[in-house]
């Protein structure tokens, strides 16, 4: 990969990862419940998700998924239901009083938080349909592929940590504005109902014809 190609892949990454998507919201739904850094692990499991999507189309996998409606469709009702899952998770969350700095926060289990970044990432068909469609405008066939597809990975996890990162903080510093139940609440409900909105949009996905 030419340093010129890889520029321009580098801010293709930041427009994708910017674009706000349901690892977006889930960063911002984990930020504010946890914190930064219990909320993080969230992040790296969006990763782990991001990982597997690189190497079912680095594999040759990810055009037979494209190209299969069946698949298509398992995978796309798969994130709804768990999105909706998410929603309800996330409206039925227990405030907790934070006018004492010293209140503690809910702790989520990091490898918990991980499944959960991990399923919001793969399970969703248009990610991998639309990196299908995008990757390989930046791959030289004539040059080795693994190098390629590993500077490609290397560059998309680092960039999409970063701005995760930014939304998790976002989240977190938000909720040190929350000093009430009540208030904690209002944005648990609101999280929740833009999880609901991420399940409607992910539900009207059509399979492109191939």
């Amino acid at each position: 990969m030419t340093l010129e190609t890889w520029l321009a892949f580098f801010a293709a990454c930041w427009v994708i990862s910017l674009s706000p998507g349901a690892g977006a919201i889930a960063s911002m739904s984990c930020g504010l419940q946890y914190g930064f850094w219990r909320g993080y692990w969230n992040a790296l499991g969006l990763q782990l998700g991001l990982v597997m999507q690189i190497a079912i189309i680095a594999a040759g996998v990810g055009a037979i998924l494209a190209a299969s409606a069946t698949a298509f469709q398992v995978i796309k009702w798969f994130g709804v239901f768990y999105l909706v899952y998410l929603a309800i998770k996330q409206w039925r969350a227990l405030p907790s009083d934070m006018s004492d700095e010293s209140a503690v926060r809910p702790i989520g289990k990091p490898l918990s938080l991980v499944f959960r970044g991990f399923l919001v990432n793969v399970s969703n068909p248009k990610a991998l349909v639309f990196m299908l469609a995008v990757l390989p405008q930046f791959i030289n066939p004539q040059a080795p592929l693994l190098a390629q597809y590993l500077t490609i990975g290397a560059t998309m996890i680092t960039v999409d940590l970063l701005v995760m990162a930014g939304y998790t903080g976002l989240a977190a510093r938000v909720l040190r504005l929350l000093r009430t139940p009540k208030q904690q609440q209002r944005m648990n409900r609101t999280f929740a109902g833009l999880f609901i909105g991420a399940a409607t949009l992910l539900a009207t996905i059509r399979r492109t014809p191939v």
